[in-house]
């Protein structure tokens, strides 16, 4: 199946994009969705972690304590190299395998972070969703309550915004409306059923 890496910086309007294609049909796979739905409690992942990184790694219900592995991350630089050992093999794999639930001619791998983990090289396309720099900081400040400079040093540790762009095969400039955003994405929609057949 004919597939489309979709990413872009946070608060681009990632979501907003893929509710539109699958609006459309198209099968999304969200790299984030999966990312969760590993580590659930029962899950060969969970366990790992918890291996790696001790049983305070879980929340008092058994779940994983995203918030004590995001900082113990942050603060032990060589957590993350073995984080990212566990969940990304798995996060592929799992991916792959929703791919044979569908009969459709592409589909769409979500993946925030397409680039940092190598994944642009799985995909057959690459389709960027960008806005200005401002725009996404007063977004993700807005939507995660979070202050400018800790949108600012998220966003810094993504790839840079030129890196990203210039990468891309196509490039959703989402700085406007909802109704700015649908004819775009069925222009690129009959695109992709095109370069699919």
């Amino acid at each position: 199946m004919f597939i489309v890496g979709l990413t872009g910086g946070i608060g681009c309007g990632k979501s907003a994009v893929t509710d539109c294609f699958a609006a459309l049909g198209v099968p999304v796979i969200d790299a984030d969705v999966v990312a969760r739905e590993v580590v659930e409690p029962g899950q060969p992942a969970l366990r790992e972690i918890v291996e790696q990184f001790g049983p305070e790694v879980l929340s008092a219900d058994g779940s994983l304590d995203r918030l004590w592995l995001r900082e113990h991350i942050f603060t032990h630089p060589d957590a993350k190299t073995r984080l990212e050992g566990i969940l990304h093999p798995r996060i592929r794999a799992e991916m792959r395998r929703r791919l044979d639930d569908f009969d459709t001619p592409y589909a769409i791998f979500s993946i925030p972070l397409l680039f940092e983990t190598g994944q642009d090289k799985r995909v057959d396309r690459i389709l960027v969703v960008d806005c200005p720099p401002e725009l996404q900081i007063s977004r993700v400040t807005r939507r995660d309550h979070t202050s400018e400079a800790q949108t600012k040093s998220i966003i810094a540790a993504q790839i840079e915004r030129t890196s990203r762009l210039a990468r891309a095969d196509d490039i959703i400039d989402n700085s406007g409306s909802l109704n700015d955003l649908r004819p775009i994405v069925e222009q690129l929609h009959q695109k992709y059923l095109n370069l699919a057949t």
